[in-house]
């Protein structure tokens, strides 16, 4: 009996055994990239998204543009009955086809590829646009979430120094008053931590409703602001790059090609149509001869042609108002391409002084401003300097630790705003 009831327990476990090992695994959430940021938020902005449906429209006008005109069906029926003459009538049947002239579909199709090629151009500077916004908002959470980390460490560093203050005060060596201080700066930096977690979740509802998250996702995020490193290149070098890759000026540059297509279109529109058209009519009339009382019927068929004179109008307004949209596209390229030079320049400039903001930091600042604040606390434990000594060297470490990530993060920005100005990524690649 023992040994069936064994034999039934190691049963149940190898059951209990496999029926865990087909349990599936969750696996937990990989944290979101920057760069698989970016790509949600191509994907799922509804802005974007919006943009994008618009291209039915244009692929509508295209058809439009190259459909012929409806043939015309044209019957006419007349009778005596009321003139005293009813055997008398008379039935047409015709029907006519207007003819454009002037090679006025390919023109009318080009127009509209023009102005196609330069939708998409504007889907892709809405694109450039929308990627320097996430990275924007991407380092700002960053940020948040460095800050926060410094506000703990600035909380650990005051309950440490409030232990060694009580200590010091049950020993006899400092007075009450001190120890109300450490609780003052313990309680301030406990408030700053709570400021900032406030801060970082109004980041992060800025970034996701970018990438047009739900309310209930908030994926981790994965990276660092201490960036890529990037190559020296000169400002005419950048702005050469944004003039051939900036797709805010090749739109420009497709509607000043609209232009050009619309011009030559308001030139064939001066031409006037042809429209030809064929009729069958049966003629019924009565007629006597001897007395006698007869009915005649004949059919013919015509041939008709027509085609407006073009002596008042011959599309002057069409064509001036063209050439009028080509001098406003014209002046628009132009003042487009020279505000991308100086947005390249001003770029560039930023991103040269974050650099250098951020070599002043990386100088061993940091390094000796941590081994300044252990000396301090060691010095205060041993009875050497007193409480304000402490709490200040406290306040610098965390001030220019918080003004260091700040140039970090500067940097970052500005870096993310050349690329964006350049439309191009600065180490090789467009975007």
């Amino acid at each position: 009996m023992a040994t069936d009831a064994f034999r039934g327990t190691r049963l149940v476990v190898a059951v209990a055994l496999s029926l865990l090992a087909a349990v599936p695994v969750l696996a937990e959430p990989h944290p979101l990239s920057l760069h698989q940021a970016v790509e949600a938020a191509l994907n799922n902005n509804p802005d974007l998204v919006s943009l994008r449906k618009e291209a039915g429209i244009l692929d509508a006008a295209s058809v439009r543009a190259g459909v012929l005109p409806n043939p015309t069906l044209e019957v006419e029926a007349a009778t005596g009955a009321l003139t005293g003459s009813s055997d008398d009538s008379n039935l047409s049947l015709g029907i006519s086809q207007e003819f454009l002239l002037g090679d006025k579909r390919p023109k009318r199709r080009a127009v509209v590829e023009r102005d196609l090629a330069a939708y998409r151009w504007q889907v892709a500077d809405r694109e450039r646009a929308l990627k320097e916004q996430v990275q924007g908002a991407f380092c700002d959470v960053l940020l948040a979430q460095e800050r926060l980390g410094l506000a703990r460490r600035s909380i650990d560093l005051n309950r440490q120094l409030l232990q060694v203050a009580e200590d010091r005060l049950a020993a006899g060596d400092i007075p009450e008053l001190e120890m109300y201080l450490v609780k003052v700066e313990l309680t301030r930096s406990e408030g700053s931590l709570i400021e900032l977690q406030r801060g970082l979740l109004d980041s992060k509802s800025k970034l996701f409703s970018f990438l047009a998250l739900g309310p209930g996702l908030s994926p981790a995020l994965s990276g660092t602001l201490d960036g890529k490193e990037v190559q020296a290149r000169g400002v005419a070098e950048l702005k050469q790059f944004a003039l051939q890759s900036r797709p805010d000026l090749k739109a420009l540059q497709a509607a000043l090609g609209k232009t050009d297509a619309e011009i030559a279109l308001a030139e064939a529109e001066g031409i006037p149509n042809l429209t030809a058209g064929i009729a069958v009519s049966r003629d019924t009339s009565s007629m006597e001869i001897g007395g006698v009382e007869g009915k005649e019927t004949s059919y013919t068929i015509g041939v008709k042609l027509s085609m407006p004179i073009p002596l008042f109008d011959r599309n002057q307004a069409g064509r001036q108002e063209a050439r009028a949209r080509r001098s406003s596209a014209e002046i628009r390229l132009q003042g487009a391409a020279a505000s991308a030079e100086r947005e390249v320049e001003s770029a560039h400039a930023s991103l040269v002084n974050a650099e250098k903001v951020l070599s002043l930091y990386r100088s061993d600042i940091l390094r000796q401003l941590d081994e300044n604040l252990k000396l301090t606390q060691e010095a205060y434990r041993l009875g050497e300097v007193g409480i304000l000594a402490v709490i200040e060297e406290q306040k610098k470490y965390f001030e220019v630790s918080d003004s260091y990530l700040a140039a970090l993060h500067a940097r970052q920005v500005a870096l993310n705003r050349l690329e964006s100005a350049v439309a191009a990524d600065i180490n090789g690649g467009t975007q």
